[in-house]
């Protein structure tokens, strides 16, 4: 294994782009095959795309803030000791790659926003926890174990497709007979056996990947964010008057959090237990605010972070261009009414899964991915008698499987790891080829046993 993972990093140090070259190049294969296996013409696919990269704007700034609350929070009050807390558990580099894995694994089935993002700072924290006691550990293979943990987040709490299936109202409402509730797929028996196979297999293979010691590399402090020294910290400045003594004084960041908890807490006493991007957002805020000295502290926390939010502002569109093109153009539905077409009731579901990873690559957002491919294999569904609730489970597992190996993903953990995308997605490439196994193998199961 640790050859051939030696292997794969090479080729991927030689042949994959970083992340923002890697969105011109998808841009461009889309724009070809869009051009080349519809009727769609250059005008056609051009326009398609413009019209695309504003349609993830929203998302974009969501992502942003919570990269931009998530590193803030690390650095305030007793966060950064806790985390610290946290990386001081594992005491071996076997137990660091393992630890990074189900970490990020835990905090996806709960909120998937947070994955790469806390995924990220905890393998940093590993990274420079094992530096200091003067250990090694292989610093690119913690970051591809932390990313990989992401490879669960359709299965759980916050996971698109199973809960909008599972919400009155729906677009498929009808074409599924009714709703889906998630004791049929999120909290199904073949769904939580397959989430615990999935994760045991990719922590332990990830403790099997690590380089010979004279080829290890460590954290690089030098590459994190907020550690250029350039930026000079406005809560020791002192001026008379009223403006400085607000700006210092704690109470104004403590009693703004707390009418911000009161908001979120009526949120959820209204909606019940859900979480949404948002809400995510203004509880991580809230938190900053309570736990921030005052108004200057923070404000000179999130200038550092200010750099890590760049490379979504600059990437994020193109995909939204890209995904508006392969759903303007109607790519997307021919290709999952292909792989609709060529299934039994019993491979169905396997079908909607591999159909569903590669399809990902062009769409990865699995709201929007399930509003496009669902509809052609529903319909499969309903003709081969195959449950609705084993396909919605099977986009959902093609979704999360190739995001472990999507630049676009990756770009929150990049950010806090300042680690290079191909360090990240070699050792995720090969952790995403073995999750193959459990997941395919936990749905085919499920399959026969619903025969």
């Amino acid at each position: 294994m640790q050859k051939f993972a030696q292997k794969v990093v090479t080729l991927f140090e030689r042949f994959m782009p970083e992340p923002f070259a890697f969105s011109v190049l998808m841009t461009f294969v889309a724009m070809l095959l869009a051009w080349s296996v519809t009727d769609a013409t250059p005008v056609d696919v051009v326009v398609s795309w413009g019209q695309g990269l504003s349609s993830l704007l929203p998302f974009i700034t969501q992502v942003c803030l919570t990269i931009l609350f998530a590193f803030s929070l690390a650095h305030l009050g007793p966060v950064p000791r806790f985390l610290e807390s946290l990386a001081d558990v594992p005491k071996t580099a076997s137990q660091a790659y393992a630890f990074a894995a189900m970490f990020t694994s835990a905090v996806c089935l709960i909120a998937w926003p947070l994955g790469t993002i806390l995924g990220g700072l905890m393998a940093r924290e590993i990274g420079l926890r094992f530096k200091a006691r003067g250990d090694q550990v292989h610093y690119p293979l913690l970051g591809g174990a932390a990313f990989s943990g992401f490879v669960v987040w359709h299965m759980g709490y916050s996971a698109s497709a199973p809960l909008l299936v599972a919400t009155e109202g729906n677009p498929m409402q009808e074409m599924m007979g009714g709703i889906v509730p998630v004791t049929e797929t999120l909290l199904s028996p073949y769904n939580l056996m397959t989430i615990v196979a999935t994760v045991a297999v990719v922590a332990f293979m990830a403790t099997r990947l690590a380089p010979a010691d004279s080829d290890i590399e460590e954290i690089d402090e030098s590459s994190l964010p907020g550690s250029g020294g350039s930026h000079v910290s406005r809560e020791a400045e002192q001026r008379p008057g009223f403006a400085s003594r607000f700006e210092h004084a704690r109470w104004p960041t403590t009693l703004m959090g707390l009418i911000l908890f009161s908001y979120v807490g009526y949120w959820f006493y209204t909606h019940g237990v859900q979480l949404e991007l948002n809400i995510v957002n203004w509880t991580f805020l809230g938190l900053c605010l309570l736990l921030a000295r005052n108004a200057a502290n923070l404000s000179d926390v999130t200038m550092q972070a200010g750099r890590a939010v760049i490379p979504t502002l600059l990437q994020y569109p193109l995909y939204g261009g890209i995904m508006g093109l392969m759903m303007g153009t109607g790519v997307v539905a021919m290709m999952a009414g292909y792989f609709a077409e060529i299934g039994s009731a019993e491979t169905l579901p396997l079908i909607a899964f591999f159909s569903g990873g590669l399809i990902n690559l062009f769409i990865p957002s699995g709201g929007a991915q399930w509003a496009v491919q669902g509809p052609a294999f529903l319909e499969a569904a309903d003709l081969l008698g195959t449950d609705p609730a084993l396909i919605v489970m099977g986009v959902a597992y093609g979704d999360q499987w190739t995001n472990i190996i999507h630049p676009f993903i990756v770009i929150p953990l990049l950010i806090m790891t300042g680690l290079k995308a191909s360090k990240v997605l070699s050792y995720s490439f090969i952790l995403f080829l073995i999750a193959t196994l459990p997941l395919a193998g936990g749905l085919l199961m499920a399959s026969f046993a619903a025969d």
